[in-house]
């Protein structure tokens, strides 16, 4: 039986987990490659802008419940989103890298029952929630060990804590709410038992009436806790520098300008096709 089964280790990478990570990862890119050219606006003191379309990564980790499909968001957005456009800090890279798998595969974890929308609204909220506010601490630590300084905002009060606490609020309504949980209600019913198969791998059963808590794991849990302080050190080591730092900057954007974006854009979504065609097209063995 070629289909991966509930029985299998979730973080067994086969063939099939590879195509799951190619397809996620050039998605990721494609969506983060997009909103790198959508305006942002101010409104007072605040600057909205959208943090991603959220829904789509978020969406496709649960639909594929593996490890290997949450750490394809941030490899997606490294590879589509700094290095195609010249902007690649190795150890800054590494905060994604380490808090978005984790958070989005704990969340993930926690949705028992598909058909349940409450409880699909509370994961996808939770997943985003669980990396910006990691997030949120992190650059707060960042202040107070002084290898960043307070950027202050016009009209808001001079304290890291308010700063990335009206931003943690302003980014959970807009790319939370409005571009992950929305959203997210009515794609995943739509591609939920649909996509999974072509894909080669299972769809997600649940269990009706099943509790979130079930769902918890003592090991995603435990990954967590562990990036988040690794996400810190190697977001404070990125700030001071140094030769232990992969930087690749030659900034294609400013040499080239905003129609360089259109590179990634290409790239992600052609890489996408060509995975989803083999997909559909290559024979599954029964």
């Amino acid at each position: 039986m070629s289909t991966s089964t509930a029985t299998e280790s979730r973080f067994t990478l086969g063939k099939h987990d590879m195509m799951v990570f190619i397809l996620v990862m050039s998605l990721t890119g494609l969506q983060n490659a997009v909103t790198e050219i959508m305006p942002e606006f101010t409104l007072g003191p605040l600057e909205l802008g959208v943090g991603g379309f959220v829904f789509i990564p978020i969406v496709l980790v649960l639909l594929f419940r593996t490890y290997w499909a949450a750490l394809a968001v941030p490899v997606g957005e490294i590879v589509f989103g700094e290095i195609l456009l010249g902007e690649f800090d190795g150890l800054g890279a590494m905060e994604g890298l380490l808090l978005i798998p984790v958070c989005y595969y704990f969340a993930a974890k926690l949705l028992q029952d598909p058909e349940n929308t409450t409880q699909l609204a509370l994961v996808v909220f939770l997943a985003e929630a669980l990396e910006e506010f990691f997030a949120m601490w992190i650059d707060i630590g960042k202040i107070y060990v002084g290898v960043e300084e307070l950027e202050a905002v016009p009209g808001l009060p001079e304290s890291i804590l308010v700063l990335e606490g009206v931003d943690f609020v302003t980014q959970m309504a807009i790319t939370g709410i409005v571009f992950g949980v929305l959203p997210a209600l009515y794609l995943y019913p739509k591609l939920h038992g649909k996509v999974e198969p072509l894909l080669g791998m299972e769809s997600f059963r649940g269990e009706r009436g099943a509790s979130m808590a079930g769902g918890v794991s003592v090991k995603a849990l435990l990954a967590l806790l562990i990036a988040v302080p690794l996400a810190f050190v190697a977001e404070a080591a990125s700030e001071v520098g140094g030769a232990i730092n992969v930087i690749w900057e030659p900034e294609f954007l400013d040499v080239y300008g905003q129609p360089f974006i259109a590179v990634p854009i290409v790239v992600a979504a052609a890489v996408a096709a060509i995975v989803w065609y083999r997909a559909s097209k290559s024979p599954r063995e029964r």
